[in-house]
């Protein structure tokens, strides 16, 4: 070490020094002395490191100045709001359905106050859970009676442990799924302890194929909903109705396992019909299991609805313990499932049908509307114009069907020294994150799920352009 560089480090101020300053003393009330003492070491160790290679000494206003920035960028949650701008819809990345106002204020409430989660009310007894649902549920969906729990694979492997331990579970080889995560249907089955029968091929099952596995082994035939893909040409399958007959025949149950799941006609909103939990509940199922925070729009929650004498077998199954919800989410599927008792106002007060169901010419004036603000925001390296589009529901549901949408596409300036991945990334770093996606050569902006406009516009107006240089 030189005699310059090391008289810069003596030159330095103390930790003291630097907590003793404004910065310094706001840092230490809004974070706390052990934290703000920690950032203030790590920010004297930065500039250490300048001074060795021949940065002039800081002041201490400006060494706590940089201190109070690293624990800014510390305190900001992990899980963080973002502007979905992807086009999908329900998004399982970015969190699926956004709840309702009258659900966020049913949490709200439950958060701030006790509740009667298990608490009998008119006898003053220990209550249920499903007592809380129960009779919501069934008026939705036809069903007898009702449980739920922590999400649609859960419900799949309660069931499974319940009916099947042990026993033979058939299931059609083109329904043997898999979803996100790498989840797969014969592996959950597996898990539940039940013995996977496969019958038919991959891409052709019939009748003669269910009724030939069925015996005294047998626990259940379960049949599951392909929602999150489609296979085509030469194809059958055995529809729910007559599964239901078959299955009913030989005195064994049968499970439907609708996925996604939906309480209301797609067709009704401009969208391709997906079979609701009341048409299988109609077709002959003895129990359906479907998610809450899909195409039903509620919090991450898995049905179970159907036979009141199945479903008692079930809630005595120790396991449902352990998978059961909390009081935020019995909170917001209470109030989810009521605006479902007004049909004529769901679209409205329910987000996620009401982005599903946002015209397309709605969303194109927004994208006219917004073009010069965002060009303005990305500088002269890129070039933004509006695009028409096509969104997609999401969450494994109908995945060959998209919406007309409208939205915004960046290009990069022919030797603007720019790049796409770059200006995504600089874009995931504003204070509210902006997600789209690269197609080609360019980003492209979905609007379809972008309901505050001003909150979008403000949260662009920090966006840096140099933060968009290129990577190399």
């Amino acid at each position: 070490m030189t005699a310059l560089p090391a008289r810069r480090l003596r030159d330095l101020p103390s930790v003291d020094q630097i907590l003793k300053t404004p910065l310094g003393s706001t840092a230490i009330q809004r974070f706390g002395r052990q934290v703000a003492t920690a950032a203030v070491r790590a920010a004297l160790a930065a500039a250490r490191e300048a001074c060795l290679g021949g940065a002039a000494v800081p002041q201490p206003g400006d060494v706590a100045a940089d201190a109070v920035e690293q624990l800014k960028v510390a305190e900001r949650p992990s899980l963080r709001p973002v502007f979905n701008l992807t086009g999908t819809v329900l998004h399982t990345n970015l969190g699926r359905a956004p709840l309702a106002e009258e659900a966020i204020e049913a949490v709200r409430s439950a958060m701030c106050e006790a509740v009667a989660l298990e608490f009998d009310l008119e006898t003053g007894k220990r209550g249920e859970r499903d007592d809380h649902l129960r009779s919501l549920v069934c008026e939705l969906t036809g069903a007898e009676d009702a449980t739920v729990v922590n999400n649609n694979a859960a419900a799949v492997l309660l069931v499974l442990n319940t009916l099947a331990l042990g026993r033979e579970a058939i299931v059609s080889r083109g329904e043997l799924i898999e979803i996100g995560g790498s989840f797969r249907m014969p592996e959950i089955m597996a898990r539940a302890g039940a013995k996977v029968v496969e019958v038919g091929t991959t891409n052709r099952t019939h009748p003669k194929d269910y009724a030939a596995a069925l015996g005294r082994e047998t626990g259940l035939v379960l049949k599951v909903h392909t929602s999150n893909y489609r296979v085509e040409g030469f194809t059958a399958e055995v529809g729910a109705r007559e599964l239901a007959s078959i299955a009913k025949a030989q005195g064994v149950p049968l499970v439907h396992d609708l996925g996604s799941g939906t309480l209301f006609d797609l067709a009704a909103y401009g969208l391709k019909h997906e079979p609701t939990v009341r048409e299988a509940i109609a077709d002959g199922a003895d129990l359906v299991t479907f998610s809450g925070d899909k195409l039903l729009g509620g919090p991450q929650a898995g049905f179970i609805v159907g036979s009141k004498a199945l479903l008692a077998a079930i809630s005595r199954n120790p396991m449902k313990r352990a998978l059961r919800v909390d009081k935020l989410r019995l909170a917001a599927l209470e109030a989810t499932l009521k605006l479902y008792r007004d049909p004529d106002r769901l679209a409205e007060r329910l987000p996620t049908l009401r982005l599903l169901t946002r015209p397309s010419a709605e969303i194109a004036t927004r994208a006219e509307r917004l073009a010069p603000m965002v060009a303005n925001a990305l500088g002269e390296a890129f070039v933004v114009e509006t695009v028409e589009c096509r969104s997609q529901v999401g969450s494994g549901a109908l995945p060959l069907e998209t919406i007309p949408s409208a939205g915004l596409v960046v290009r990069v300036k022919s030797g603007g020294g720019k790049s796409l991945g770059a200006l995504a990334a600089a874009l995931r770093g504003l204070r509210v994150p902006v997600i789209g996606r690269i197609e080609g050569r360019a980003l492209v902006f979905d609007l379809r799920c972008l309901e505050d406009e001003a909150g979008f516009c403000a949260n662009l107006a920090g966006f840096d352009p140099g933060g968009a240089d290129a990577l190399v």
